[in-house]
C-alpha cells in the first residue's frame, strides 16, 4: 500500500489513542471503554500501542454523542452497531430491488 493509498483509506489505523481521543472530543478511557464494549477493535502497533482508523473514530464519535445524551456506554455501542447493521441491510435491499427491476 502506497503512502497515498493509506491517506485515503478510511480503514487505515493512522491515529494514536491520544490523537484519536482529541479528534472526537473524548478521553483515552472512553476509547478503551468502547473497545471493551466491542464497538471498535483498534489495531496494535509493533510496540503494542492502539491505533485507530477514521471509520473507527466515526463509530466512537457516534457513541460519544449518545453517551453525552445520557445513554450508558454499553447501550450506546449496541445502538451504533445496530444502526450500522440496519444501514447495511437497507443498502443490500436497495441493490437487490435495483437488480430485480432491471431484470424485469
Amino acid at each position: 500500500m502506497s503512502p497515498t493509498d493509506r491517506v485515503e483509506d478510511d480503514d487505515y489505523p493512522a491515529y494514536t489513542m491520544g490523537r484519536a481521543a482529541e479528534l472526537i472530543g473524548a478521553t483515552p478511557a472512553f476509547l478503551r471503554a468502547v473497545g471493551e464494549a466491542g464497538l471498535i477493535t483498534p489495531l496494535r502497533s509493533g510496540g503494542g500501542h492502539r491505533r485507530y482508523s477514521r471509520n473507527q473514530l466515526r463509530a466512537a464519535a457516534r457513541a460519544r454523542d449518545l453517551v453525552d445524551q445520557g445513554t450508558p456506554v454499553e447501550a450506546a455501542c449496541r445502538i451504533v452497531t445496530l444502526e450500522d447493521c440496519l444501514d447495511e441491510a437497507l443498502r443490500i435491499n436497495a441493490e437487490l430491488r435495483g437488480s430485480a427491476s432491471r431484470g424485469a
